[in-house]
């Protein structure tokens, strides 16, 4: 993919991986509207990258409308919606539950994908770009751990299997990274260091976005772990439903869903 003049609008852009990413688009020639809380950070990854910041809150529907506005009003539209803000959620559903730190949680990771890919979806179409939500590899297998950020990042992949099937003139895709080095990690470090367990580097995570960017698949979740070469995580087909007589439905082979819904 030529990204010489295409624009991307990447949420969570201040800092770690979405501060990598819009540092590697703009040296390819992308136009980057970098979106985040983070006012005083994100506007110097702005400057540096020669993009343009805007104060977004991805729980907030507007901002996530405001933000796309943005990458259309200064570069005249979008091309790559980076959906890439998340936080850790750091409690179980035992004693230590907290209702509100669990609404934050899905507030960020889960509906700050949802209004992102609602707001950006007509511009993206209108250039047949595409959209990229960070997922992690918690959200491809289990995460005792941290049982709810397993949800909402499991959530996010199962979005982006959904919309890729809705919308063929778009691409859209997930990106799922085991441990980096950012932020979201703090709480965790010693203990990762305790036991082992790799930390892989902000930059392998940004090369797997980039093959995403780059490639041609949709509906994907592409998997980063220490050790191993980056690709599409190959999901295996659940059983389909089967006719009174026990032969296989052929409307199981689409979406009988959205069968469903058009024939409504």
């Amino acid at each position: 993919m030529e990204l010489t003049g295409k624009v991307a609008l990447i949420t969570g852009g201040s800092n770690g991986i979405g501060a990598a990413a819009a540092r590697r688009l703009a040296s390819l020639g992308a136009r980057v509207v970098v979106a985040d809380v983070d006012v005083e950070q994100g506007k110097l990854v702005a400057d540096e990258v020669g993009g343009v910041f805007v104060r977004c809150d991805v729980t907030q529907p507007a901002d996530s409308a405001e933000a796309v506005a943005v990458a259309v009003r200064e570069f005249g539209g979008l091309d790559i919606a980076f959906l890439n803000a998340g936080i850790g959620t750091g409690c179980s559903l035992g004693d230590d539950f907290d209702v509100e730190t669990y609404r934050r949680a899905m507030a960020i990771n889960l509906d700050g994908v949802v209004y992102g890919a609602h707001h950006a979806l007509p511009e993206v179409q209108k250039r047949g770009g595409q959209i990229i939500a960070t997922a992690s590899m918690a959200g491809l297998m289990p995460m005792p751990g941290d049982p709810v950020y397993g949800a909402n990042k499991a959530a996010v992949v199962a979005l982006v299997r959904a919309l890729a099937g809705a919308h063929s003139d778009i691409r859209v895709n997930a990106l799922c990274p085991a441990f980096a080095d950012t932020n979201i990690i703090t709480p965790l470090r010693s203990t990762l260091d305790e036991i082992g367990m790799p930390i892989l580097p902000v930059s392998a995570v940004v090369d797997a976005f980039m093959s995403i960017v780059e490639g041609s698949g949709t509906g994907e979740a592409w998997f980063v772990q220490s050790g191993r070469e980056s690709e599409p995580f190959g999901f295996r087909n659940p059983p389909g439903p089967r006719a009174a007589d026990g032969s296989r439905l052929e409307a199981a082979k689409k979406d009988p869903i959205s069968i469903a819904l058009k024939e409504s």
